[in-house]
């Protein structure tokens, strides 16, 4: 199933995507990755969500994605004895570890870890950032605030602590249960949320042992300082926007994406843009003009994919969704300006030989106008290097490893395919043209550029370009 962009499409699975059929007619509508959030699953629902994608796959003969979001650490206010409460600005609340129910001058926070770590001065957000408190002290068991912006306060509301970093790490006990069964069901992605620091990257590869690839959710300011580090640990990134723009000043959010984007463009990891794309086609068939330009954006910026949240999850209209998406991204990648814009923000290859293999095979098919660049990857990171260049020219990625197949579902302009490895130089040329053939990337007479490793099957040991016209039969020609 070639796609008619290079952009990929990841979609929310919920209560209106949910059944075979629907997911069936996602994936062909466009979605390339499936996202399960564990906020919301359980882990029956999980591994039936899993099976339901993996039938997919076998009937459509083609690697599909399947990415976990764990829940992270989520901070709540208590109960309040009589209902919701107004706080009003300029008032003093208490926030204590006291489990008395609350009132409109006090409410239990049951996280020790937030009054280890508050200090005079810093902000609490209440409500997804519609209340805003100041501390004016904490004793470590208790923080007088003042109300800055009040508003209406009910039960179990949740708390970003923008200014403050708390000693907790990105996984909770739920988030672990949840990982030890989506790495058992035989998933693809791991996102992590609320991460603070590389550590808490750290922590979680350790459980997965290579399993399963890491996506770090850049959502907290904190994350945002120690961006470089964060990227250098995880697999891929993601620009999380919706908590993201409640930590900090929405006006910063755009810049912050671009920043991300570029910054993981550099490394030459995927990057996901993602939170209210298409929010208005939760309850609509068509998307606001704003919506369009904001997804535009994203492709415009060379992001590897764009998600579809609540739209695909719970929205009345998850099938248009995925199209319209597919259709914005696909129209994007044909503007005039779309390659200039591209190639501008284009980076120096990096001094490896696979980045440099990788720089010239983007030259070489560019300026030969090849049908395509074929990438022998054991572990995906000669597809990778080849994506880093965003190249003008289609990436087709051949694996033996259906783990990498699925994971390169994620990466711009990849079209990942599972095949058995090479068994030498003829065979790799030979494969190579048959499956640019079959996949309708090259005609017979056409050229295409294949990108390897010698000997095959090492992972990262990218050291060679072979140019080969397609045969006839789709075999190498002459």
């Amino acid at each position: 199933m070639k796609r008619a962009r290079n952009v990929k499409i990841l979609a929310t699975l919920g209560p209106s995507s949910c059944e075979p059929a629907m997911i069936s007619a996602l994936h062909k509508a466009g979605a390339d990755v499936f996202r399960i959030n564990m906020s919301h699953a359980s882990h029956d629902l999980l591994r039936t969500l899993v099976a339901r994608i993996r039938a997919v796959e076998t009937e459509v003969g083609r690697p599909i994605g399947i990415l976990v979001d764990l829940q992270g650490p989520k901070l709540r206010v208590g109960e309040f004895a009589d209902g919701p409460v107004q706080l009003k600005t300029g008032d003093r609340f208490t926030i204590d570890l006291d489990r008395t129910p609350g009132s409109a001058e006090r409410v239990c926070v049951p996280h020790p870890e937030i009054f280890a770590a508050l200090e005079p001065g810093h902000t609490l957000l209440l409500d997804d950032g519609r209340i805003r408190l100041k501390t004016v002290s904490c004793d470590g068991n208790a923080a007088a605030t003042e109300v800055v912006v009040g508003g209406k306060l009910s039960d179990r509301k949740g708390i970003s602590l923008p200014d403050t970093t708390i000693s907790f790490g990105a996984l909770t006990e739920k988030d672990r249960r949840d990982l030890d069964a989506a790495l058992n069901a035989g998933i693809d992605w791991v996102a992590l949320s609320f991460i603070q620091r590389p550590d808490d990257i750290a922590e979680v590869r350790k459980i997965t042992r290579g399993f399963a690839s890491i996506l770090a959710k850049i959502e907290k300011p904190q994350a945002v300082q120690k961006l470089d580090e964060i990227i250098e640990l995880a697999d891929a990134l993601m620009v999380a926007r919706g908590d993201l723009g409640v930590e900090m000043p929405l006006e910063q959010v755009p810049g912050i994406q671009k920043r991300i984007t570029r910054a993981a463009r550099r490394a030459g990891k995927p990057v996901v843009v993602a939170t209210q794309m298409l929010e208005s086609m939760i309850t609509a068939p068509v998307p606001t003009r704003a919506e369009v330009s904001d997804v535009a954006t994203a492709v415009f910026e060379g992001a590897d994919t764009v998600m579809l949240s609540a739209e695909s999850a719970a929205g009345q209209y998850p099938l248009e969704a995925v199209e319209t998406m597919s259709r914005i991204a696909a129209e994007v990648e044909r503007d005039i300006n779309y390659r200039n814009i591209i190639h501008a923000q284009r980076t120096d290859p990096e001094a490896t030989g696979a980045d440099a293999i990788s720089a010239a095979a983007r030259q070489i098919a560019e300026t030969l106008r090849l049908a395509g660049i074929v990438c022998y990857t054991a572990s995906g990171a000669t597809a990778l290097r080849v994506a880093r260049e965003r190249p003008g020219t289609p990436i087709i990625a051949l694996s033996p490893n259906p783990r990498t197949a699925r994971r390169l579902a994620l990466v711009w302009g990849v079209h990942s395919v599972q095949s058995e490895d090479a068994r030498d130089v003829d065979d790799m040329v030979d494969r190579a043209c048959r499956i640019a053939f079959q996949e309708d990337f090259a005609r017979a007479g056409q050229r295409i550029i294949i990108v390897a490793g010698v000997p095959f099957g090492t992972p990262g040991a990218t050291n060679m370009i072979r140019i080969s016209y397609v045969g006839t039969d789709g075999f190498a020609g002459l």
